[in-house]
């Protein structure tokens, strides 16, 4: 498929810039057989008693350094561990960035380039293991927001809590799973009430998740890989609400990725620990997901492909152009989609 036909024109004025308090006050479109204008606080009446909603508990790391080699300031972000010293990292700029070099954030925190590849990566190795490294971070970083979110040099103090869910636990990842962004307490306590149930799983989003779409055809584009885990204990209790007949409904595209890599070609779910590319456009049978919870997404991008796979092109493409015309809010501070899907 060409990339173009996942395209649409955005004003920009729609991008949000900072989310909206309270976070459950957003708006939500539902995308079923038509098109209804909700607030995420009506979400718990959407959906069914018995059907099960699918959390991304990982937790955004302050993965973003500014720092010095010599005289020179560098820029770095860290997007994927290697082990509990050394990530990958974009830097800014990257031209004379060699092995060997030192690198200091701070008095006490440094790291030394490890190796180098093409387009900016480089590998960082952090002495002192990863809670050495954490401590740093927590200290010298600050928030990896996307680069259509605008801030001054170091962000905002904000964003440390605004760009990071309720229930996040897991420390990893350098984007936030944006769709989680949405629930409080309140929200929460209301699931509860309305017997839909709630489990919650791990994929550390990575940086990749921002990278353009640079190739014209679908089948050409690597997909970013992202580690995620899923337990025995949650694929049982995912796979005795499917018995029941209930909805399985992913929160965020990263929780729906995880739940169709790990589940088999009768939509029976298993445990899961590793990286996964899995990368779904228009065609894709969904093995497990029957409706999700997202935001808007990026013309052009991974994730809206993946919901066109779910709602349908045609169905989508009509579902954005009601919420440009109704001014809704975009990407990751922006409003919130419940998309049926067709299968």
């Amino acid at each position: 498929m060409k990339v173009s036909d996942f395209d649409f024109d955005l004003p920009q004025e729609l991008i949000a810039q900072h989310p909206l308090e309270p976070r459950d006050a957003a708006r939500l479109l539902h995308i079923g057989e038509s098109l209804s204008d909700f607030t995420v606080k009506d979400l718990p009446g959407l959906l069914n008693p018995g059907d099960i909603m699918v959390f991304n508990n990982t937790k955004v790391i302050p993965s973003r350094l500014t720092g010095k080699r010599g005289e020179a300031t560098v820029e770095v972000t860290l997007h994927k561990q290697e082990n509990d010293s050394n990530w990958w990292a974009f830097a800014r700029p990257a031209k004379r960035l060699r092995p060997g070099d030192e690198l200091i954030f701070g008095e006490d925190f440094g790291c030394q380039v490890e190796d180098k590849r093409d387009g900016g990566e480089v590998l960082l190795s952090f002495g002192g293991g990863l809670s050495t490294l954490m401590a740093g971070l927590d200290h010298y970083g600050y928030m990896p927001l996307p680069p259509y979110i605008k801030r001054d040099k170091g962000g905002s103090a904000e964003d440390r809590t605004d760009y990071q869910t309720l229930y996040a636990e897991r420390d990893g990842a350098v984007a936030a799973p944006t769709a989680g962004l949405h629930f409080t307490d309140e929200l929460m306590a209301t699931l509860d009430r309305n017997s839909i149930e709630k489990v919650f799983v791990t994929l550390h989003v990575g940086a990749g998740t921002f990278l353009p779409v640079k190739v014209e055809d679908t089948d050409e584009h690597v997909m970013h890989a992202e580690w995620g885990e899923l337990d025995q204990a949650i694929a049982d209790k995912i796979n005795g609400v499917r018995e029941a007949g209930g909805n399985v409904v992913p929160v965020g595209s990263t929780s729906l990725r995880l739940l169709e890599t790990a589940a088999d070609a009768e939509g029976v779910l298993h445990p899961f620990t590793g990286e996964t590319d899995i990368f779904i456009t228009p065609g894709y049978t969904f093995k497990i997901t029957d409706k999700m919870v997202t935001n808007f997404h990026l013309p052009k991008s991974t994730l809206f492909m993946l919901i066109a796979s779910l709602a349908g092109t045609e169905r989508v493409k009509a579902a954005y152009a009601h919420a440009i015309a109704e001014n809704y809010r975009f990407f990751s501070y922006g409003d919130a989609c419940l998309i049926e899907g067709v299968q």
